[in-house]
């Protein structure tokens, strides 16, 4: 099932309404808090025979008392002709001033319950509320995705304003969304008549009037002495009604949550008595609910959740504008009956389309027709000569929504003669890296589909790792063939060198920390996805350098809490973004945005943390210690050449130390003598002390070149083989995570 179009069409069909009814909703819950703190609730231990005795003495003529949800009570009575309705202290019987039945304007309840369009209003409102149910699940269903499952749902959420709004508000108050829709709908089914609520006629009761024709006419018992009004406390009362003086059948009637009696008024004895039925009953607690009608801080707790519709619906819209304007558009596809080459996509966020586009391109430039579609459509025809399969994985090795149904079609296809080629995209941070590229390379090989190539992982979208797949293609192929793969680059924003700090300045790696001034932005500006969207120490900053359509990554040092952005770049050999950071002077620009790197990120925990970084790779690293406010015991390992030259983040790394924000820290230098060596070396001599941290549940993060990461792993997984640890379980408990390039 495809959650995210039935969460993204009711949104934008039934959104606005929704929005209404949220708002008018948020109104009429105040009315509850106001009518709480109008008049004084009854006591618990008053009895009903009190307070009528009360009440008679204080208001001539009373017909009626109610015990309103909020506990006040109000008597209804005539003073003369004229009908009147009054507060009254339950203390003294004192009438304190007169009731009115709701404090918001009528249209404000008819256009809430009815859109003011009478009964077909009513239709309408039910299937809103209906809708608002189904976003719910749909929601919850996407969240849970997004997240990563239930162990991470509350982790920090990344992404534009309008994401991380539409997430977090969502975390809070979906399930009460959820919960006024199922009760809106209980409400509506009485209202348009579907159930009925009460138990059906009242029974056929009247007063047994003593005494014979002619005689003395027969004194009704005064209430405050019937027996079961003095054994009825008034927290069960809901409504009691007195007999009429001028009719002498007419009885008492007592209605409680429990039921209906009716009282003889002349002997006290009960005549009849109707239980409450379970649809009443049903109604009544979601009356209260729905409402917070006796209930007012609950009350108050509608009214933000009401409230917070404009926030969903708001974000909703700004999200869908925002993957409208990204979403994919193949150009010179060829139809699918005509195509040589197929090449079918599995994209969550569209980015894979890019590299589609690019393939297609290549191959239609060697002389293919090429036909390029979604992967739910996967299929062969008599022209076909080759397949492509490029698939991304979402959340716990998922597939994109789109393509959910995907392998249970390649299943019912059967498999032919055409080689069908699997290229998976993804991100090693995770546990399920390409994990459904693999769940799709599983199933057609199990089918009987061949190959061309083996499958293939892309890291984070990697245009060098494309390229290299590239070549390996036009050599399976025999055919040239280059893929020339230029990412869609999201908006950029101009950042403001402030301050640098040169590290090698006579060496052939000059290396700089930069940092930059975060440009002040408008919530509005941030909403629309304009300008650098929230980021974390461990995300990456996307520089476009002059003269190049595509970006270069750089780890992040700083948080947008910092209140500036800072990376430790270093000079590559004939690199253009790196020459172009490493000549940047202080007022100097450059033009970036920034991309989320949530499987790296460290959350927030009191468990220890070993950061084991070499080179410019610490610089992530310092981020996470330069915010560790809660003084997490973090433990760093840190590899460099020579400290002279390469101790990056030096100064402060001590004083972190100094402040407890590092708990310890391990540096070592290979290129000078008695440094100790490499990264890992100090991870072997201090096995013991990593084995007792890991025992204790540490979290990993480690950041440097691939080589590094490598030669880390090994040493871990021999300092760990006693605990019948490794890397690969760690990563498995999200505990090990690496950044590495």
């Amino acid at each position: 099932m495809d959650w995210k179009a039935i969460h993204r069409w009711l949104g934008l069909t039934a959104g606005t309404l929704a929005f209404v009814l949220g708002l008018t909703g948020s109104m009429l819950a105040f009315d509850p808090v106001q009518q709480a703190w109008q008049a004084p609730a009854a006591p618990r231990d008053l009895s009903v025979a009190t307070l009528v005795e009360r009440v008679t003495r204080t208001v001539p003529g009373a017909e009626e008392i109610r015990h309103l949800p909020s506990g006040a009570i109000v008597v209804f009575s005539f003073n003369g002709d004229q009908a009147q309705a009054s507060y009254v202290n339950p203390a003294n019987g004192q009438v304190l001033g007169a009731w009115q039945p709701s404090a918001p304007p009528r249209w404000v309840k008819s256009l809430h319950r009815s859109l003011l369009l009478g009964d077909a209003g009513r239709w309408g409102a039910a299937g809103i509320a209906l809708a608002i149910g189904l976003m719910c699940l749909s929601g919850l269903v996407l969240l849970l995705r997004r997240m990563g499952g239930w162990r991470r749902l509350v982790a920090r959420v990344r992404g534009s304003l309008a994401q991380r709004i539409h997430v977090v508000v969502g975390r809070a108050v979906l399930a009460l969304l959820l919960l006024t829709s199922l009760t809106a709908l209980t409400m509506s089914a009485s209202t348009l008549g579907l159930v009925a609520l009460d138990a059906g006629a009242d029974p056929d009761v009247a007063s047994v009037v003593p005494g014979d024709t002619g005689q003395t006419a027969p004194q009704s018992l005064p209430g405050a002495q019937l027996p079961m009004l003095q054994g009825l406390s008034i927290q069960d009362l809901r409504k009691l009604n007195f007999p009429d003086s001028a009719d002498p059948v007419d009885t008492w009637k007592v209605l409680t949550g429990q039921g209906e009696v009716w009282i003889d008024r002349y002997s006290g004895q009960t005549l009849a008595s109707q239980d409450t039925t379970f649809a009443q009953r049903l109604y009544d607690w979601a009356l209260v609910l729905h409402t917070g009608e006796g209930a007012w801080p609950w009350a108050v707790v509608l009214a933000f959740v009401g409230a917070s519709v404009l926030l969903f619906w708001w974000s909703g819209v700004v999200m869908w504008w925002q993957a409208r304007r990204q979403a994919p558009h193949i150009t010179g596809n060829s139809p699918l009956t005509q195509a040589d080459m197929l090449i079918f996509v599995a994209s969550e966020g569209g980015s894979t389309w890019g590299f589609a586009q690019a393939l297609q391109d290549a191959l239609a430039y060697s002389g293919h027709r090429v036909h390029t579609g979604a992967l739910e459509h996967f299929q062969t025809t008599a022209a076909t000569r080759q397949v492509f399969i490029l698939a991304a994985t979402y959340g716990e090795g998922q597939a994109p929504a789109h393509a959910s149904q995907a392998l249970e079609r390649i299943e019912k296809l059967g498999a032919n003669s055409v080689p069908v080629t699997v290229l998976g995209f993804g991100d090693r941070q995770y546990p399920a890296f390409c994990g459904f590229a693999e769940a799709l390379e599983q199933t057609l090989r199990a089918q009987g589909w061949t190959e061309l190539l083996p499958l293939e992982r892309i890291h984070q979208q990697s245009a060098q790792q494309f390229a290299r797949w590239g070549e390996a293609l036009a050599q399976a192929l025999g055919e040239p063939l280059v893929l020339d793969y230029v990412p869609r680059v999201p908006p950029t924003t101009p950042l403001t060198l402030v301050a640098r700090q040169a590290y090698r300045k006579h060496s052939g790696e000059p290396t700089a920390i930069l940092r930059f001034a975060w440009p002040a932005q408008s919530a509005m500006e941030r909403l629309r996805g304009k300008g650098l969207a929230r980021f974390a120490a461990g995300d990456l900053v996307g520089i476009v350098p002059p003269g190049s359509a595509v970006p270069r990554f750089y780890s992040l040092a700083s948080g947008w809490a910092d209140g500036f952005l800072e990376i430790c770049a270093r000079q590559m050999p004939g690199g253009l973004c790196s020459t172009h950071l490493l000549g940047l002077q202080v007022g100097d620009s450059i033009a970036a945005f920034i991309r989320s790197n949530p499987g790296f990120a460290l959350p927030r925990t009191r468990r220890p943390v070993l950061l084991i970084g070499a080179g410019t790779g610490v610089a992530p690293l310092a981020g996470f210690i330069r915010r560790n406010d809660r003084h997490t015991p973090m433990h760093l390992y840190f590899g460099g050449r020579d400290p002279a030259q390469d101790f990056y983040f030096g100064p402060e790394i001590q004083r972190w130390l100094g402040e407890g924000r590092l708990a310890s820290v391990q540096a070592v230098f290979s290129r000078v003598p008695e440094g100790g060596g490499y990264v890992q070396d100090a991870l072997r001599r201090d096995a013991e002390r990593l084995r007792g941290l890991v025992a204790q549940g540490a979290l990993v993060r480690v950041c440097g070149s691939r080589a590094m990461a490598k030669g880390v792993a090994e040493a871990l997984d021999a300092v760990l083989a006693p605990l019948q640890l490794s890397v690969s379980k760690l990563k498995a408990k999200e505990r090990y995570a690496e950044d590495v390039f």
